[in-house]
């Protein structure tokens, strides 16, 4: 018989980062840690700044989301909730004008967890609450393993029943279509292991994260056109677009696919695009609509990340 450890949960978080702001804060901001705390909430994260100064006080960590650049702030407190924080939390959102409000703490008192609920049911479809535990966990003496366990969240689903009603039809389609690509494409192990989940809109688009604020990929329904777009879009950095040129023929000989580089002279952006035609009318054909983007997705940012 194998023998078994125990999993021991570390309730004294201090013991691993003893000062929060001196130890705690630039280790959140680390690539391969905010990365944890962007799993956990299902966003992903690009820190832009610590210590970022609102007034005369300072957010620990001012970040944006990839690809959409939703503004993010971030607030550590390494032990239980309190009144003062949650404050400051709201005044930082205020003094950034933050789309995305995370709050990481030790512990979360029933009352804060029934603030952010109230927060996230009172504000509109663009605002966002999380509240995040810290839990450090080690098997025998192993090293201290850290986990983001999410307490409160937006509830995204009522908001936008509020928001669709006033919707029209392409507006509510756009929507549920992007609703069920998600529910569909995130059974599948390979895609949800290489995007995280987005929030769904009625925008006809919807961006994914490859790992660079220089670039990401965009999915696009053209119900005008019945036509479906996949492409990495590229904003303001024309000589990554160049980089990229210099490397089509590895780049559509590893991913299989062939695409319509469009440099866009004229415009600060730059395009890498494929394009399929669909019918969107058909519910019946959404999920080999779907099975297309995900192969596509998955392929893009394989053969892309390498030469980003």
């Amino acid at each position: 018989m194998m023998n078994l450890s125990t999993l021991e949960e570390i309730k004294d978080l201090r013991m691993v980062w003893p000062h929060e702001a001196l130890d705690f804060t630039p280790w959140l901001s680390e690539d391969e840690n905010i990365a944890l705390l962007a799993d956990a909430v299902g966003l992903d994260i690009t820190v832009d700044e610590t210590e970022s100064s609102v007034g005369d006080f300072h957010v620990d960590i001012f970040a944006a989301e990839t690809g959409t650049n939703r503004k993010i702030i971030i607030e550590n407190q390494l032990e239980d909730t309190n009144h003062d924080h949650l404050g400051k939390l709201i005044t930082y959102a205020s003094g950034k004008s933050a789309d995305v409000i995370i709050w990481v703490v030790k512990h979360a008192r029933e009352e804060h967890k029934a603030a952010i609920e109230w927060l996230n049911n009172h504000t509109d479809e663009k605002i966002g609450f999380f509240l995040c535990e810290i839990k450090l966990y080690r098997i025998g003496a192993s090293e201290p393993a850290v986990k983001f366990e999410v307490i409160e969240k937006p509830n995204d689903w009522t908001k936008e029943v509020k928001k669709s009603e006033s919707a029209n039809e392409t507006q509510q389609q756009r929507y549920d279509y992007w609703v069920a690509f998600q529910d569909y494409a995130f059974q599948n192990t390979q895609f949800a292991k290489t995007f995280n989940r987005r929030k769904p809109s009625m925008d006809h688009w919807m961006n994914f994260s490859v790992g660079s604020s220089a670039c990401h990929i965009t999915v696009s329904q053209i119900q005008r056109r019945d036509e479906l777009d996949v492409e990495l879009y590229i904003s303001g950095d024309k000589e990554l677009f160049h980089s990229l040129l210099q490397n089509k023929d590895a780049i559509e000989t590893d991913s299989g696919l062939a695409f319509d580089w469009r440099e866009l002279p004229d415009r600060k952006a730059s395009r890498i695009l494929i394009e399929k035609s669909v019918a969107f009318g058909d519910k019946n054909q959404w999920n080999e609509q779907f099975d297309w983007l995900i192969d596509v997705m998955v392929k893009m940012k394989r053969a892309f990340k390498k030469y980003i």
